[in-house]
């Protein structure tokens, strides 16, 4: 994906009151991480990707089981998302060596974790559109805090750290790699999950009746 695209993440402009919707849920969720965190971005990335891999995996086994019950193809639809939750593991991993959580976050962890999982669950149960669509929004959000953790480290006001040897290994990065590296590398793959979930949520929007088909 290119830098422009990541730099500028395209908005989903809300088309209907499921979209707006989401999109209110995942601004509720930014003012209270804002508040929380301020421009300690380390730390958000750690407590926040606990949150941001929850979504792929219950997606994953969701589309799993529904694929078994009707004896269907998934579209590829388990890999995909699957995948994004690995990903977004890995993005745990690699900032928990950056940003090592105190007491308190690893608590907040506990507690947002549990009750995003559970929420999600059903959420995805009864409106798949509309859980794909808070992923979509939830990533754009990922993209300005990142593009964001870049403007600090540009501007002097976080050091720009040797990157950690895991993200280095994930990302192939150079041995000379740096934090600034890292944020990039973490980005691009947030302006990825942004734009495969707001595809499924259109798709998933022009399968219901009396919409209009979406392109495969």
């Amino acid at each position: 994906m290119s830098a422009d695209r990541s730099e500028t993440p395209p908005h989903h402009l809300p088309a209907d009151l499921s979209d707006r919707i989401a999109l209110i849920v995942v601004k509720t969720m930014r003012f209270f991480a804002d508040a929380f965190f301020a421009r300690r971005y380390g730390h958000r990335a750690v407590v926040l990707e606990t949150v941001a891999a929850v979504p792929g995996m219950v997606g994953g086994m969701l589309v799993h089981l529904k694929s078994l019950r009707r004896m269907s193809d998934d579209r590829g639809w388990i890999h995909t998302l699957l995948d994004e939750a690995e990903n977004e593991r890995m993005h745990l991993m690699v900032f928990v060596t950056i940003a090592r959580p105190n007491a308190l976050e690893r608590l907040l962890v506990l507690l947002v974790q549990g009750a995003f999982f559970n929420s999600f669950f059903l959420l995805y149960l009864l409106a798949p559109k509309t859980a794909h669509r808070v992923v979509g929004y939830l990533e754009e959000e990922a993209v300005v805090s990142y593009t964001h953790y870049l403007a600090e480290i540009d501007a002097g006001r976080h050091p720009n750290i040797a990157a950690p040897q895991i993200a280095i290994d994930y990302w192939k990065l150079p041995a000379t790699a740096t934090l600034r590296d890292v944020v990039l590398a973490t980005r691009a793959d947030e302006s990825k999950h942004r734009d495969v979930n707001h595809r499924f949520a259109d798709i998933l929007a022009g399968e219901r009746p009396g919409a209009k088909p979406a392109e495969a």
